[in-house]
């Protein structure tokens, strides 16, 4: 039996049904102290469940045995090629062709000093993840936004215009990825990705995928790893398992390069692959190894949690657009209906107590947005809408 296969057809116990509400505001992370203690939050990218069995046992056994020293081994790296293996078909992952880095976004940075030089355009689909817009930037890289369209995927005349815009100075081009995407959940498709590889041929735009909510696909959904398509062998692409099993403050990642550019993973600097946490690494290795089972459970109940949330909008806020995806534990809502400005998460903050992301921070198609987390336990997630309603 692999180890990420679990041994029965029953699921370990909903993984977000396992706190209460007191019992999430013991907690000191950022999710829980940055606002008052009366705020519901629903913001940052952090799950309301307690560590997978399998990750608990890993990191506080090598506490016990002192192993706090300085990372070594290639266990992180054969986790994820097993993972990639049986999770998504993934059967020639060779480990030479992945890195350990401390996160993704320092990974995507190195990966953009190789392929791109300064003054260099970055295209980002907008909405997405800030730091898309923020990482390229603080490394003297500019970015140029490819909307996406309106039913939330990528429109591939806009990507073109982008490319050609980024290109437009002289100089090269990279295409960062959101994949699945960050905050609308959308999950690309192989066709999509095999489209965006030509496209990228083309122009000679190098792409940089950010596969961060890889894990975090619902059943029925296949999740295709970018460098697994015709045309992506030119690719870079970053994983982690931050995200899936709740490990942000153990942080680690790793860089993996497609057959053809290994050469460019080989210029990263050794130094990052030795800044990644010992005992991240430790914890990210047994999830993927070992968290199988965990994993099972948490994405039946997003899945529940992604229906249900739906019905609760459908009910007490009807002008409140939102097209649930198959991706993350985000959700993406439209709240332009609801006569709140540009900025409702600061209305719902103010009004309802309720910390929300303001959609603006995601750049274009933000404004009259919120991003959600629905990886909370169904009665918070009432409390939340139920105050959000109360508020108008």
């Amino acid at each position: 039996m692999s180890a990420t296969t679990h041994a029965s057809n029953e699921l370990p116990d909903n993984p977000l049904r396992q706190l209460t509400l007191d019992q999430l505001r013991q907690r000191t992370s950022e999710k829980w102290r940055r606002y008052d203690p009366d705020v519901l939050p629903l913001w940052v990218a952090e799950m309301d469940v307690l560590l997978a069995e399998p990750i608990a046992k890993a990191v506080t056994d090598a506490i016990a045995a002192g192993d706090t020293g300085y990372p070594s081994g290639t266990g992180y790296a054969d986790a994820v090629a097993a993972f990639a293996a049986e999770r998504w078909h993934w059967a020639d992952l060779d480990r030479d062709r992945i890195r350990t880095v401390p996160d993704i976004m320092l990974g995507v940075v190195e990966m953009f000093k190789t392929v791109t030089g300064p003054g260099d355009a970055i295209v980002v689909n907008s909405p997405v993840y800030p730091p898309f817009h923020l990482f390229p930037v603080f490394n003297d890289r500019t970015v140029v936004e490819a909307p996406l369209g309106a039913d939330q995927r990528i429109d591939f005349a806009a990507l073109a215009a982008a490319f050609e815009l980024a290109l437009g100075r002289g100089g090269r081009a990279a295409y960062l990825l959101c994949h699945p995407h960050n905050p609308t959940g959308t999950v690309h498709t192989r066709s999509e990705l095999e489209r965006v590889a030509r496209l990228a041929a083309d122009y000679g735009v190098r792409v940089v995928a950010d596969e961060a909510h890889a894990p975090l696909v619902a059943p029925g959904t296949r999740f295709v790893p970018y460098l697994t398509v015709a045309g992506g062998e030119r690719g870079l692409a970053l994983t982690s398992a931050a995200k899936a099993w709740n490990l942000p403050g153990l942080r680690g990642a790793v860089a993996i390069a497609g057959t053809e550019a290994v050469a460019d993973l080989a210029r990263m600097p050794e130094k990052m692959s030795i800044s990644i946490s010992h005992l991240g690494s430790i914890a990210h290795a047994a999830a993927f190894r070992e968290g199988g089972p965990w994993l099972d459970a948490l994405l039946a109940g997003l899945d529940a949690n992604r229906r249900f949330l739906a019905e609760l909008l459908a009910e007490r806020l009807p002008e409140v657009r939102y097209r649930p995806e198959p991706g993350t534990y985000l959700a993406w809502l439209d709240c332009r209906g609801l006569g709140l400005g540009d900025d409702p998460a600061a209305a719902f903050l103010e009004r309802g107590r309720v910390a929300l992301n303001s959609g603006l921070p995601f750049g274009t198609g933000g404004a009259g947005h919120v991003r959600l987390n629905y990886a909370t336990s169904p009665e918070i997630l009432t409390e939340a809408v139920d105050r959000m309603a109360a508020s108008l």
